[in-house]
């Protein structure tokens, strides 16, 4: 995958179409993101020890990684990320508009 954890991407479509975040967690296997503060759901909760009240609680859903773009911190816009190999064999990500390296 092009987006890894920690990445601050934008979000391309859906409701928060327009918005940025930080990338919390990547559901590799599914094809998913999660965003902080992004695609925001409620969730009915049964009272646990943790949550004794239960209740309605407001959660990240995951989005498609396909609808993100890795916001570059070079040129600080929306980027398609490239590969480029090293001359040791290590690949890293790259910024397609500046071909600066996209670091964790």
């Amino acid at each position: 995958m092009r987006v890894k954890k920690g990445d601050k991407v934008y979000i391309l479509t859906g409701k928060d179409r327009s918005k940025s975040g930080t990338v919390s967690k990547v559901l590799a296997e599914k094809g998913k993101v999660i965003v902080d503060g992004v695609n925001i759901v409620k969730k009915t909760v049964k009272g646990s020890q943790k949550n004794p009240q239960g209740g309605i609680i407001e959660k990240s859903a995951p989005i498609n990684v396909s609808n993100v773009q890795v916001i570059c911190p070079g040129c600080n816009k929306s980027v398609k990320t490239g590969m480029k190999v090293l001359k040791n064999g290590k690949k890293e990500r790259v910024c397609r508009k500046c071909g600066k390296e996209i670091k964790e």
